[in-house]
């Protein structure tokens, strides 16, 4: 479904300066193999977004040190596309002839459309591909066999999907890759306030990376999936949060030796 969605949504947005959506990428439990049993299950996918060309991404710490964690700033800055043996030489360059690039073009480059300031916004960036979704989904050959509703959310796009066998959510994460790492700044906030243009910094792909690891080098009747699912199950609705539950777990696999599993 979501390599669907993303190859037609990437086509759809493909000549504007809208950022480039990639490929999706699972992540958590639904992922891991050890999602509670639950009435509707919830699959989480992180879209990393790229640059079109005249843009260019950079990642600034946030140094606010009252918020936890590692959080970060996407700043957007125009690149020129002139030939570089003849700088201003491209009249729809938005560094050397902005006014005419805008009007030569008729679209607005990324600044005007999803950044305050010079900052990709959280809010905007989930507003944008939620709209994407809306006016696409019927280009897609799921749409015949599933019925679509887009659920309210501020900093990512929640997608809940219904037939006559059952139902299921997506909720669809926005990030920024840390150079080639499997390290990214996401849309996925810490705390309450997270402000718009704060991308907190997220370790979920690399952590589905690591369960991946382990999978292959687990004998076949391994224990570990089962005992996270079992103690999520517990506790899905007690006050200790399960992804600390996870992290100990990580951390067990990363330091018992694999064959005692």
């Amino acid at each position: 479904l979501m390599d669907n969605l993303t190859t037609v949504l990437r086509r759809a947005s493909n000549h504007t300066f809208y950022p480039v959506l990639q490929q999706a990428i699972g992540f958590g439990s639904a992922f891991e193999g050890w999602t509670a049993r639950e009435e509707e299950v919830v699959y989480r996918v992180l879209v990393p977004l790229t640059p079109r060309r005249g843009h260019s991404f950079h990642l600034e710490r946030d140094t606010d040190e009252q918020r936890s964690g590692r959080n970060f700033r996407v700043r957007v800055e125009l690149e020129c596309t002139c030939p570089r043996w003849q700088p201003g030489a491209n009249m729809l360059c938005f560094v050397h002839h902005p006014e005419e690039a805008r009007t030569g073009t008729r679209r607005p480059n990324l600044l005007d459309t999803l950044c305050t300031g010079f900052y990709l916004n959280v809010r905007k960036t989930a507003r944008w591909f939620c709209q994407l979704v809306r006016a696409n989904w019927r280009r897609l050959p799921q749409s015949r066999s599933w019925h679509l509703v887009l659920l309210p959310s501020k900093r990512s796009c929640k997608l809940r999907l219904t037939n006559d066998e059952g139902r299921f959510q997506v909720k669809v994460l926005f990030g920024v890759r840390q150079g080639t790492s499997d390290i990214f700044v996401s849309s996925r906030p810490h705390g309450a306030h997270t402000p718009n243009i704060v991308w907190p910094e997220c370790c979920a792909v690399a952590e589905k990376m690591f369960f991946g690891h382990v999978a292959r080098q687990v004998p076949q009747d391994s224990s570990h999936l089962k005992c996270l699912q079992l103690l999520a199950g517990v506790l899905a609705h007690k006050p200790y949060s399960i992804y600390s539950l996870k992290t100990i777990v990580m951390h067990l696999l990363d330091t018992i030796p694999l064959t005692q599993w």
